[in-house]
């Protein structure tokens, strides 16, 4: 009989209700046993299975729980993530990683010393379409790459109330929220950048956090844009990429958020498959042949990210995401709000 690895989540906000719930219910090699929420009981209906305790050392002092999900807010990460490794137990914590390199680095040689599995929820690595631009960029099919621009954009005009990511300082805002994402992707793609320059604004009235950023990432002969607004009504392509050859241009987003937060699970049929009008848009020159037309986008699957972290654990594949992936992310961040600040471009070195 198989192994199975017995989970525990630190938190039942969006992360667990949305994401990690859903997706450690519909694998079978995984068990939800504890969930953690402070004052209420909303995991009840949909995870009956589970144990609620209204304590995070009730999970700590379990020697059942294999894994602690830190799902909690980013203030948090930090402490919650040293004292499950302390307590001997594997750890997946929320994107950003934590709000400091050097919090991020003590994290790492911890889990490194206690021989245990540290990594970051960077989901958005299993979207259809980043999977889909990544096989156009390894194949060169736009020939020598020029630019590429990513877009995370949204229409939220109001100031949401009650909630931890509308209130503190520069590193609660969108740049350490869907920033973390598409700073991951742009490092997935092409490594670390020679140099960041940032631009982060506060553009909706009553804002008290960031909830815009426009970044360069600049490599050889190439720039990596990533931009994301609040105040985007009428949004433009989610990736433009452009070479020596041709050019890719792709809209919409990745269907499996929406699936999820409609109660559907990564075990039904179709999963993350697309509807072809979403489908990108192609024109280049392969082998002296014009291509121009759609491409298919290829499914997504955020449970890929259990899969490969119960093969980890019971196998000794090697991990999706790991830990230092994520610490360079932090350096790009601490980079963006330096540029933004001085008014000036950074050099990276790492």
């Amino acid at each position: 009989m198989s192994k199975i690895i017995h989970v525990a989540l630190a938190a039942y906000g969006m992360s667990g209700m949305v994401f990690h719930g859903p997706l450690i219910k519909a694998n079978p090699n995984f068990k939800l046993d504890k969930i953690f929420e402070r004052n209420k009981n909303l995991s009840r209906r949909e995870h009956p299975e589970a144990t609620i305790v209204h304590s995070f050392a009730e999970i700590l002092s379990d020697r059942n729980i294999d894994l602690v999900v830190v799902n909690t807010p980013d203030t948090f990460h930090y402490e919650m993530c040293k004292q499950a490794l302390e307590a001997g137990k594997n750890v997946i914590v929320e994107k950003p990683f934590t709000q400091s390199v050097s919090e991020a680095e003590e994290l790492i040689d911890l889990a490194k010393k206690k021989g245990l599995i540290l990594t970051v929820f960077q989901s958005r690595r299993l979207d259809g379409d980043f999977i889909t631009i990544q096989k156009i960029i390894e194949k060169k099919s736009l020939g020598r790459l020029t630019e590429f621009e990513s877009h995370f954009d949204r229409y939220r005009t109001y100031i949401a109330q009650n909630t931890w990511k509308e209130t503190g300082n520069e590193k609660i805002g969108v740049l350490y929220n869907l920033g973390s994402h598409m700073i991951d992707q742009a490092l997935v793609l092409f490594g670390m950048p020679f140099s960041v320059t940032s631009h982060l604004d506060i553009l909706r009235d009553n804002g008290a956090v960031p909830d815009y950023y426009d970044i360069r990432l600049q490599y050889k002969k190439f720039a990596a844009i990533l931009k994301c607004s609040y105040l985007v009504r009428n949004p433009g392509p989610r990736y433009s990429i452009h070479g020596t050859l041709g050019s890719f241009q792709k809209w919409g987003i990745d269907p499996q958020e929406e699936a999820l937060k409609n109660h559907h699970t990564p075990d039904e049929i179709n999963w993350g498959k697309e509807d072809k009008t979403q489908w990108g848009n192609i024109d280049t020159n392969i082998n002296g042949i014009h291509i121009c037309g759609k491409v298919e986008t290829d499914p997504g699957n955020y449970n890929l990210y259990y899969d490969n972290l119960y093969n980890v654990l019971t196998k000794g594949e090697k991990l999706l995401v790991e830990p230092e992936q994520s610490r360079y992310g932090l350096i790009i961040m601490d980079a963006c709000i330096k540029s933004n600040k001085d008014k000036r471009t950074i050099e990276i070195k790492f």
